[in-house]
């Protein structure tokens, strides 16, 4: 394991805001892990454990320790006539790994394809997309404790997950390091095809009983279509959290906005945050060198040399003005560090 000293790290956020860290290292082992825990750098001050950069905005340079996850590997650790038990290293790259899936016939990522980031840090945000969440497909993980060094496997129960939410974002917070991600895939697999827009797209290409890869491109499409790709456009993907509001809150904005896009849940509505964005007129705008996508009002971009205070402050007031004109606060869904 290796320290540098003052690192960069535009090249390591998707946003491409360029900061540096005081400290930094790459991690390529359990071993390597526990170093790092009976290591003076990691424990004589702040430090930042993070994948591969896809959800973080930094608003400054990191005065502390970055500590960048890249343990590679997978192995089927159990089967069954039906399930395949797949372990995946941290360091993983998510796409990377729902191809590899799909590639053998295994089920349940597809609806997943194109998101970035690595598979570590996919359980701690529930990543979710065209009607599927993780949770779904994710049997447990591994993970270290940072002060008692102690290794622990989480179940599914115990990772507490939630809407773009677990433990590991809440009470469980800073207080471990995923070492590997263990999902169970469908040897059958259960194609799930009705969410909207996804329906829409294998309906265009004339795919009635869509297989996994089917589901995978199509996925893949409209993503190409309607978000940018960080490699050329610095994004985080979606900013904002869709909000959950009570049915009173949707019955009002419905009566006055009959085209509002909102989903059924348990507790209310789930609104699309794009749509509110979009319907607020910021759908397009740019300040600078930070901007609102203008194919998808829920992405903020980097034009090139904007800061993350800048990303931070389009964000903000988006966030204001969403709230009084419709009476519905936004979250994050971008870690602001």
């Amino acid at each position: 394991m290796q320290i540098f000293e003052n690192h960069f790290l535009k090249d390591l956020n998707t946003f491409g805001v360029a900061v540096y860290a005081r400290e930094y290292t790459r991690l390529q082992s359990e071993n390597e892990v526990r170093q790092l825990l009976d290591h003076p750098a990691f424990n004589k001050g702040r430090h930042l454990i993070m994948g591969g950069g896809s959800n973080i905005l930094f608003t400054e340079d990191y005065d502390g320790l970055v500590v960048h996850m890249d343990m590679q590997g997978k192995e089927v650790v159990r089967e069954t006539e039906e399930k395949v038990f797949l372990k995946v290293q941290a360091g993983e790259n998510w796409d990377d790994l729902v191809d590899y899936c799909v590639a053998r016939g295994w089920g349940g990522l597809e609806n997943l394809s194109l998101i970035p980031g690595q598979a570590g840090s996919s359980p701690i945000q529930n990543i979710g997309a065209y009607g599927v969440e993780l949770k779904e497909h994710f049997h447990s993980l591994e993970a270290i404790h940072k002060k008692n060094k102690t290794p622990v496997t989480f179940s599914k129960e115990a990772c507490g997950f939630g809407y773009r939410n677990s433990f590991f974002k809440n009470r469980g917070r800073n207080e471990y390091i995923i070492l590997s991600v263990t999902f169970v895939l469908d040897k059958q697999p259960i194609i799930r095809k009705h969410y909207g827009s996804l329906a829409a797209e294998l309906a265009d290409h004339g795919i009635v009983q869509p297989g996994i890869a089917d589901v995978r491109e199509a996925v893949c499409r409209i993503r190409r279509r309607k978000l940018p790709d960080p490699v050329v456009l610095g994004n985080a993907g979606s900013f904002f959290k869709n909000p959950v509001v009570p049915y009173a809150t949707y019955n009002r904005l419905r009566t006055e906005y009959p085209d509002l896009v909102a989903y059924p849940e348990e507790s209310g509505f789930k609104l699309a945050a794009g749509w509110l964005i979009d319907r607020a007129g910021w759908k397009g705008y740019r300040n600078g060198d930070a901007g609102v996508h203008e194919h998808q009002a829920l992405v903020l971009v980097n034009y090139g040399d904007a800061s993350g205070k800048d990303l931070l402050k389009l964000a903000s007031a988006i966030q204001q003005d969403v709230q009084a004109k419709y009476g519905v606060e936004l979250q994050t869904e971008v870690n602001i560090i």
